[in-house]
């Protein structure tokens, strides 16, 4: 029987396809055992079956819809309470086409629940077991369009903005407990998240396409070298700290006791 990975178990959501089978893959070959969350039993016995043959690592496959609350306590208590967690990936997430006025409310909900409230349960549960632990990372897959929400419809732009905001807040609870944050926001990726929410991948300008394999090399990469936030497709980290430097210039101004002149009218 195969012993116990010294990396530990990283646990991934939305590992049956897409972004997620290729953080397995990676993960695997970097000598984590794995623990495969996703609805599709089919495809993730079928990829931990390939990857128990390639790297000798132990899978676990574990059928779950991060949208159902029984089963979100499910994947939450394992990582409250399975020691061998060593790392979180949180990339189950769904996208909707068309403007928030002519979106069907019910498919909304379902977007927020996995995307926001299921990736903050399991963020959480993470948090706690891994800062016990003194050791252990959280990758949250957000998007670009946190950063430009007027480029994509409302609810989704508004799901990814939360993740990347919770990501940036946790690393400021938890790093100093020796766990390792990571917020990855990546381009127009060829996934099958496209087809899913009635949108054309293949309408989009070739040179803003990234595949799949790509990404989360980079994403990976970013990982290794410690980064808070890593955008695959951005060439100049300049251009990014740059973009922090200047929210840090605002923050001595966001709350004070009075308001700004330019808010005040002249008195009667």
């Amino acid at each position: 029987m195969t012993s116990q990975s010294p990396k530990g178990t990283a646990l991934i959501t939305g590992a049956s396809t897409g972004i997620g089978s290729i953080y397995a893959d990676r993960f695997a070959k970097r000598g984590y055992d794995l623990l495969l969350v996703a609805r599709d039993l089919e495809r993730l016995e079928t990829l931990a079956a390939r990857l128990r043959n390639e790297t000798g690592v132990k899978v676990e496959v574990l059928t779950a819809d991060l949208i159902d609350t029984s089963d979100l306590k499910t994947v939450e208590q394992r990582l409250r309470t399975d020691a061998s967690i060593s790392l979180l990936v949180n990339n189950a997430g769904i996208a909707s086409n068309g403007t928030l006025a002519e979106s069907e409310l019910g498919g909304l909900d379902r977007m927020i629940q996995l995307n926001v409230v299921a990736l903050t349960h399991l963020a959480s549960a993470a948090a706690d077991s891994f800062t016990k632990a003194g050791r252990g990372a959280i990758v949250n897959v957000a998007s670009v369009v946190a950063l430009m929400p007027e480029r994509f419809n409302a609810t989704y732009a508004a799901t990814k903005a939360y993740v990347l905001s919770l990501t940036q807040s946790l690393h400021a609870e938890v790093s100093g407990a020796g766990v390792q944050v990571q917020a990855v926001l990546p381009g127009a990726t060829r996934t099958e998240i496209w087809e899913r929410s009635g949108i054309d991948v293949n309408k989009f300008p070739p040179e803003m396409v990234m595949e799949v394999n790509e990404m989360v090399d980079a994403a990976l990469a970013g990982f290794d070298q410690g980064e808070l936030i890593t955008i695959p497709a951005l060439s100049n980290a300049a251009d990014w700290e740059a973009f922090m430097a200047a929210r840090g210039a605002l923050g001595p101004n966001l709350s004070l006791s009075s308001a700004a002149a330019r808010y005040k009218t002249p008195s009667a």
